[in-house]
Parts: structure tokens; sequence; C-alpha cells
């Protein structure tokens, strides 16, 4: 296998570098928008440590010229990076803490470069200060660009899949998690060379940083394929509800509990401001483009724990692009329509009638197993949100996902918006 020599990476003087770019419950119908009962909305939040690795870190001194034709020099990059991590200045947001790295919306870091004389082109080997540097904040955010290695794998086989619950905008804990299985390092890089991650859904909302996941996740998804694995998500109903609220705002809408509004649904389900402020098109574009179900080695991942999947197509192709059609129609009903069917839940709960749910959508769409979020667990144990309405009591701790419905299928929303666990795990699971 050929080797490639630091030739093969000259960046000639005449033709500058370019920056390097990644493209990167509602119950039926009542009441009207709230998903979670007023236990949700005023519970407190998970309160996780500091990370090693994530204070703001200031910005180092230049570094010293280096003559390009002194080839002993140690190699360096540019120093230059793009250290805005502020704390949120609008204080503790709805149904979360603080979270202290929230980004600013930042210009785009430029790669550079430093090359030999024109006339010392003819057998140059460049030094490492000759090649772009590409700044980038620990954790990603607008305007980062991000700098990837290709690191050859073993290419016996894809690597190990992990999928993780709802994130609902808790970054610290989600740092935390991936972190504890490997799959990032102490400066939140990709460190889990060929492995499969999966995201099933809502990134934001009641949390206190739901951009600073989706940067997140963007950035993963770069620099997992740049190691020969990847990083892929799944839309949620909160990415619906999000899309709706930016796109169509007040407009009305007409639902079966009356006249309705995506701002009003987004604030209700828990929508932070802050979130809206900082929303890009980039991040609309990414999430409009996520599927909505894939099967990956007999698991069958959705984001909700409905059978409404089924309106959309008789294969998962069919139903991925069924919705992405419909929701690029820019049609405010036909997205409303969209985000309600997604938000219905608990169709594999009932001991007689959810195992036969789940076949259905095995029967149709392969797999032996569903893994679905949306529906906390202690939602599905009837911990909380019970019938009798008696919510004087909080739920038991959740140390990992739920098998049910005749083990046919796994729940991964831990409840992290209610001082539960975020989950992220492997599959298959042990059991």
């Amino acid at each position: 296998m050929r080797t490639e020599t630091l030739r093969d990476f000259r960046v000639p003087v005449t033709e500058p570098a370019a920056p390097y770019a990644v493209s990167t419950g509602l119950p039926d119908e009542a009441p009207v928008y709230g998903e979670y009962p007023a236990y949700y909305e005023d519970a407190a939040p998970a309160v996780v440590p500091p990370q090693p690795g994530y204070a703001p870190q200031p910005p180092a001194p230049p570094a010293p010229p280096v003559p390009h034709h002194d080839q002993r020099q140690d190699p360096r990059q540019d120093p230059r990076q793009d250290p805005r991590h502020e704390e949120n200045p609008h204080g503790r947001p709805q149904g979360g803490h603080p979270h202290p790295h929230a980004h600013a919306d930042a210009e785009p870091v430029h790669a550079t470069t430093q090359g030999p004389e024109e006339d010392d082109l003819e057998g140059y080997t460049p030094t490492f200060r000759d090649l772009p540097v590409i700044g980038r904040s620990p954790l990603g955010g607008p305007g980062d660009t991000v700098q990837v290695q290709y690191v050859p794998q073993d290419t016996a086989g894809p690597g190990p899949l992990y999928v993780v619950g709802d994130v609902h905008g808790y970054l610290d804990e989600l740092v935390t998690e991936l972190h504890a299985q490997g799959l990032i390092d102490t400066e939140g890089r990709w460190s889990a060379g060929n492995a499969r991650l999966w995201f099933l859904g809502d990134f934001t909302d009641r949390g206190p940083d739901g951009i600073g996941v989706i940067d997140l996740v963007m950035r993963l998804s770069a620099e997992a394929a740049a190691a020969g694995g990847y990083c892929k998500a799944l839309m949620g109903n909160h990415e619906l509800l999000l899309i709706g609220a930016k796109r169509f705002g007040d407009t009305p809408v007409v639902s079966g509990a009356g006249t309705a509004t995506f701002q009003a649904a987004w604030l209700l389900n828990g929508g932070q401001r802050t979130d809206m402020e900082r929303l890009q098109d980039v991040h609309i574009q990414w999430m409009s483009r996520l599927d909505a179900t894939v099967l990956e080695e007999d698991h069958l991942l959705l984001h909700s724990d409905t059978t409404a999947y089924l309106d959309y197509g008789d294969s998962i192709e069919d139903v991925n692009d069924t919705i992405h059609e419909l929701l690029n129609r820019g049609d405010v009903d036909i997205t409303w329509d969209l985000f309600r069917k997604f938000t219905k839940r608990f169709a594999f709960r009932d001991e007689e009638t959810g195992p036969q749910a789940v076949r259905e959508l095995l029967d149709t769409y392969g797999g032996s197993r569903v893994v679905h979020g949306h529906s906390p667990i202690p939602y599905l144990l009837g911990e909380v949100g019970t019938e009798d309405g008696d919510e004087s009591r909080g739920p038991e701790a959740v140390d990992g996902p739920h098998v049910y419905a005749d083990g046919l299928a796994i729940a991964m929303d831990g409840g992290v918006t209610m001082a539960g666990k975020l989950l992220v795990v492997r599959l298959p699971l042990s059991d």
C-alpha cells in the first residue's frame, strides 16, 4: 500500500487554500400541545460535575515565524482558535441549568498557509507549517470549521453499534456519556474509529443548549466519517416542532383541539428562546434532511413509539422519501400533521395490544426489535403520569434501556428532562 509523503499534500502559494467546509405527547388530540404533565416542567435538572477539558481557554500567543528553509524546526500549528465560550446571559432556562459552553455566533475561521517563494517550488518538500491550519472550538459551534484526520481502519467489517436516546439540550450530560462509552476523548473529539453511532432524535427544547447539541452531532458526523465510522441521527418530533416554529411562527393551524400555532406549541413543549436566537439556516437544513427510520443490524430504529410510520410507506425508503417530500413543501398544515402524528406515543405499552403493534412495524420494515426514544422510561413503567393523575411521587432511577412488549421493543429515553439518565447504549443488548 502506498503511503503518502508530505509532497502529496503541498499547497502552492499561487493557489490559496480554501477553508474546509463540512457538508455536514401529544396524546392523540388533547390536551392541546403539552407532551408532559407539570411534573416534567417543574422537576429540578440533573446536576452534572464539570467535565475536564471543557473550560473556556484563553487564546494562545502567536507562534514565532519559522523560515521556510529551516526544515529542522519543530512542526507547529497556528494556535489561533475560536475561544468564545460564553456563559448563557439569560440565566437558568426553562427545564434546565445554565450551560457554560453556549457559543456566540462566530465568523468562520479560514485556513491559512505559509509556503516557499515562487522560485523555490521546484523540488520543494513542505514542512507542516506549510499545510492548512483549520481552527475549531472544543465542542463545535456556529461558524466553526472542523479539522479531521484520516485514520486507517481495519477493513474486516463495521465497528460496534451505539444508540443515543433523547438529549433535549443537555449538552454536558451528552458529553459525559459519550466519553464514558469511549466515543469521544477528553477534548470532545471522535475517538471511536469505525464505530457507528445513531441518535434517535429530539436534540432541543427543555434543556439549556439544544443548538450546542446539534453543533456537536454535526461535527462528530464529519470526524467519524474521516475515521472510517459514522455518526448519524433520526428526526424526532421536536425537530419538526422547531422547524415549524422557525418557518411558520404564529401562523394559525387547525387541529383537533382547536386553532393552534407552532410558536405556541414550541414554547409549551419547552422551547428555549436562546436556541431560537442561535438557530441558523444550516441547522434547519440539517434537521430537514434527517431520516425518520433506519434498519441497523436487525434493529429497527425509530424516534417515536407509534405506528404512524405506516401511514407514509411500505418500506423504509418510502417512509423517509415521503416525509422529506412533505416537509419540503413548506406548508404549515402538512408540517403540523407530521408533528402531530410523530408526537403520539405508547403504541407498544399495553400488554395485550403492544406486541402486535411492534410486530406490524417489524413485518413491514424488517428487523427483530424496535429501538425508540420519545416516551420517557418512567412513563412506560407507570411511575409518573399515571392514569389516576397521581403526580405526587417522582420516578425511580433509570440505569439502562427498558425492554418490553414481549422483548420486541427497547425504550431509550431515560428521562434526562426530569433528572433522569441520558442513555448511550451499545447494541445488541446483552439480555
